[in-house]
């Protein structure tokens, strides 16, 4: 079949060259703002993509012009086939990055090197390991340490994924940032977002124009370089002078950068998801064990999308749990 330049791309002129895959609906940490304190019901082991299922349709995302692909989770790496996923999706010729806690790094060390898989996002959102075991309600800060400076080591571009919570971690900040002065670490501090089960509200949110702020105020001004962000960013990225790596703030609540989103979500049960905000979800798997074209279900997904978060074009519609409790937990979804 011949590509479709336009198959990707919606009618706000975004193309979405970007793939995310979660592979599993598991983790083996509990984090409060991602998983509901009572779980969430998983979905059939019948319903999960198997591996040749993910390949198959990734394929034809990169058959119409995906050029990207992370995967996500749950935890990724507890899949007992991610070398097999990893190892065909690198047939494919696309980047591959992956989004993990970090536990289970060690293990999988020489099946990345082997795909050229060298880009890896890492959870952590505390640096003192009585927050992380409170965070997560298990014991592995350790661990999680001990395999970010492996990765390091081993020459992996890391980035760090901070949640950012009022009362929790906003007091490490320039801890974090601290980080970089001498490893080529990027930190990115997240802003608290509303899922299903997580109890957000707008009062434990640190924003954009807070995270600044405190940075302006334990740096010199001068100190403070703005990085230029890519076409596709989701971080705007600063560094502190003469330090050895960066820091981002990734502000999907108070200043969105919808206009230039090139992502598109596939959850481990093989449905799209257009935004990560959206309650709505096509069912690419069901129509795939069907042998339909995938091409029609994609393109409605992508046409479907909303311009900015899924509708929500305010603070205040965000604040309204109507709007978006119906959504996902971000476990299920993958981020």
């Amino acid at each position: 079949m011949t590509p479709n330049k336009n198959l990707l791309t919606d009618d706000f002129g975004r193309t979405h060259n970007y793939l995310r895959i979660s592979l599993i609906e598991k983790c083996n940490l509990r984090c409060t703002y991602c998983m509901p304190a009572d779980g969430i019901a998983l979905s059939p082991k019948a319903d999960i993509m198997t591996a040749q299922e993910i390949y198959a349709i990734a394929k034809t995302f990169v058959h119409h012009g995906v050029n990207k692909i992370r995967l996500t989770g749950g935890e990724p790496l507890l899949r007992k086939d991610f070398p097999e996923i990893i190892t065909q999706l690198a047939t494919l010729g696309t980047e591959i990055s992956i989004t993990t806690n970090g536990i289970l790094i060690d293990r999988h060390l020489e099946v990345l090197k082997a795909n050229k898989v060298t880009k890896i996002n890492l959870s952590l959102d505390t640096l003192v390991a009585t927050k992380f075991n409170a965070i997560t309600l298990r014991n592995q800060f350790q661990g999680v340490i001990d395999n970010l400076h492996l990765l390091l080591h081993n020459g992996f571009q890391v980035k760090v994924n901070v949640v950012l919570i009022k009362g929790f971690n906003d007091n490490e900040i320039i801890d974090f940032i601290n980080l970089t002065q001498h490893l080529p670490l990027s930190i990115r501090f997240i802003e608290f977002m509303p899922f299903a089960g997580n109890e957000w509200d707008r009062s434990k949110m640190v924003s954009q124009q807070e995270i600044l702020d405190l940075v302006h105020t334990a740096f010199p001004p001068a100190d403070v370089e703005k990085l230029i962000d890519d076409k596709n960013f989701t971080s705007r990225d600063f560094k502190i002078k003469n330090y050895a790596g960066s820091f981002g703030i990734i502000s999907s609540i108070t200043n969105p950068f919808c206009d230039g989103c090139n992502r598109i979500r596939l959850t481990a049960n093989g449905k799209i998801k257009n935004c990560l905000f959206s309650n709505h979800e096509t069912d690419l798997l069901t129509a795939y064990r069907s042998g339909e074209a995938l091409e029609t279900v994609i393109a409605t997904a992508i046409q479907t999308k909303m311009k900015v978060r899924a509708g929500m074009t305010s603070i205040d519609e965000i604040n309204d749990p109507a709007l978006h409790q119906d959504n996902r937990s971000m476990i299920s979804i993958g981020g």
